[in-house]
């Protein structure tokens, strides 16, 4: 996995929405990051870590490339206004739902 900037993560991020739009799927997960790169201490030695800031974890994978980044409090609203436009850009290769749903529960109630 490949750590990256925020810019450089959007750009990455653009490129495999690219590569996966006629067949393909990115798989994007978000998670809080406190900044461990060690595994939790289990219940025999308890260290007490207070994470300076809160932190936001990215991580964007096609199958084969992995990419990620880090986002800070200080940089939330920035970042986020560039993910929500590169999302909107790039969600319009959704399939349409199907409406035989719809019919077959008016179907079923009478």
């Amino acid at each position: 996995m490949v750590l990256l900037e925020n810019d450089s993560f959007l750009t990455e991020l653009t490129r495999l929405f690219q590569k996966c739009r006629t067949s393909g799927s990115v798989a994007i997960t978000l998670k809080k990051y406190d900044g461990r790169t060690k595994p939790v201490p289990r219940k025999g030695h308890p260290e007490s870590y207070e994470p300076a800031d809160n932190k936001c974890l990215l991580r964007a994978s096609d199958g084969k490339k992995k990419i990620s980044t880090v986002v800070s409090t200080k940089e939330v609203i920035k970042f986020q206004m560039a993910y929500s436009n590169l999302l909107r850009a790039h969600m319009d290769g959704l399939k349409k739902k199907d409406k035989k749903s719809k019919s077959k529960k008016t179907k079923a109630t009478q």
